[in-house]
C-alpha cells in the first residue's frame, strides 16, 4: 500500500494553543488508517509538538505497528504494561474513571502512545447499553459515554491527540468521536469507499446532536461542571490512496473506473460531510471550504525505517480551511 502524505500548513499546526483530539476514522476498513495515523503523529512530532497517540481499535494494530519486539513482550506476553483496557476497566466495573494512565514514549517515533488491547472490545456491550441512559440525561450514561473524553482531559499538556480508530459504527467508536474536536477521514480509490460516507455524516450528526440534548437534560452539576463544554465533533479532511494504474505499450495510464470514483469524491464528501456534520459551511464552494495543502515530504510505512518513507507513489490529503482550529 502506497501514499504520499501532503503537508498540513504550519499555520494549521502551529495556531492556538488548545489541545487538539482528533479521530482517523471512515466506516470502511483497508484504508491505510493506521499507517496514516502513526506517519501524521511521528511528522507532527518532529515539528515540535507534544503528540499523543491512542490506539483505540480492538485489532491493535497501530501498536503492531510502533511497538519494538522487547516492549511487546514486556506488555502482552509478560503483562507488566498498561493497555487502554485498563483505562476502560474500572468504568466497566462500575468503579468509575482510572486516575493515572501510563504511556510509553516511543523516542523512534517522538510521540508519546497509549497502547491496545484486544479486550477493549469488552467495553462495546456497556457503552451500548448505556446509551439510552444518557440520552435521557442519566448521570451513569452520560459517565460512560464519555469515559473518553475523561482520558482525552488528562492529556491537556498535549498539542494533539490522535485516536487510531477500527471501522465500525459501533459504541465505541461513537464515544470516542463524541469525545473528539475533529475527524480526519482516509479512504481508498473504490466505490465501497465513497458508500462508506455517505454512512458516515448522519450517523456522527445524530450522535452528537441527541447526546448533546441528553447531556443537557442531566440535573448532576457537578458532573455537567466537569465536561461542559462537552465536544462538538467537526469534519476536518479526508486522504485518498493512489490506485494502480496500469502501462500499455510502455506508457501509464490512469483506471478509468478509479479516476470515476476519485472524481466523485470531493462532491460525495461535501454532501455527505461538510454540509451535514459541519453545518456552518453548508452551501459554500469547495474553494472557499477546503485549503489544499502542499506536498511534505514521503514517509514509511516500515516501523523499522529511520526517515519514514512510505513510497513516492501519490495520495493527496485535503484539509478544511482551518478557520478557528
Amino acid at each position: 500500500m502506497k501514499y504520499r502524505l501532503i503537508k498540513i500548513k504550519n499555520e494549521w499546526l502551529m495556531k492556538g494553543e488548545k489541545m487538539k483530539a482528533i479521530a482517523m476514522f471512515n466506516n470502511k476498513g483497508g484504508v491505510g488508517k493506521t499507517t496514516l495515523t502513526c506517519n501524521l503523529s511521528a511528522y507532527i512530532a518532529r515539528t515540535g509538538k507534544k503528540v499523543m497517540l491512542i490506539d483505540a481499535d480492538p485489532q491493535c494494530n497501530s501498536t503492531i505497528y510502533c511497538f519494538t519486539d522487547d516492549l511487546f513482550s514486556k506488555v502482552y506476553y509478560d503483562k507488566k504494561g498498561f493497555t487502554i483496557y485498563d483505562v476502560i476497566k474500572p468504568v466497566n466495573q462500575g468503579i468509575g474513571y482510572v486516575k493515572n494512565v501510563e504511556v510509553y514514549n516511543l523516542e523512534k517515533f517522538g510521540f508519546d502512545f497509549l497502547a491496545g488491547d484486544p479486550k477493549l472490545a469488552l467495553f462495546e456491550d456497556t457503552l451500548a447499553s448505556d446509551w439510552s441512559a444518557a440520552l435521557s440525561g442519566g448521570e451513569r450514561g452520560i459517565r460512560t459515554t464519555l469515559t473518553f473524553n475523561n482520558l482525552i482531559k488528562q492529556f491537556d499538556d498535549y498539542d494533539y491527540v490522535f485516536f487510531d480508530m477500527g471501522p465500525s459504527l459501533g459504541a465505541i467508536n461513537r464515544s470516542i468521536l463524541l469525545s473528539c474536536d475533529y475527524f480526519v477521514t482516509p479512504m481508498s480509490s473504490d466505490i465501497f469507499s465513497i458508500l462508506a460516507i455517505e454512512n458516515i455524516g448522519k450517523t456522527i450528526k445524530n450522535w452528537r446532536d441527541t447526546f448533546k440534548e441528553g447531556f443537557n437534560r442531566c440535573t448532576d452539576t457537578e458532573l455537567k461542571n466537569i465536561f461542559e463544554p462537552i465536544s462538538y465533533i467537526q469534519f476536518l479532511g479526508y486522504v485518498t490512496q493512489q490506485y494502480t494504474s496500469k502501462t500499455v505499450d510502455g506508457i501509464r495510464r490512469p483506471v478509468q473506473a478509479y479516476e470515476r470514483i476519485l472524481s466523485e469524491v470531493p462532491m460525495t464528501i461535501k454532501r455527505e460531510l461538510i454540509d451535514i456534520v459541519n453545518e456552518k459551511n453548508k452551501g459554500k464552494e469547495n474553494k472557499e471550504t477546503y485549503l489544499k495543502t502542499k506536498e511534505l515530504h514521503d514517509l514509511s510505512r516500515d516501523v523499522h525505517s529511520d526517515n519514514y518513507e512510505i513510497s513516492r507513489a501519490q495520495a493527496h490529503m485535503t484539509f478544511r480551511n482551518p478557520g478557528g482550529i
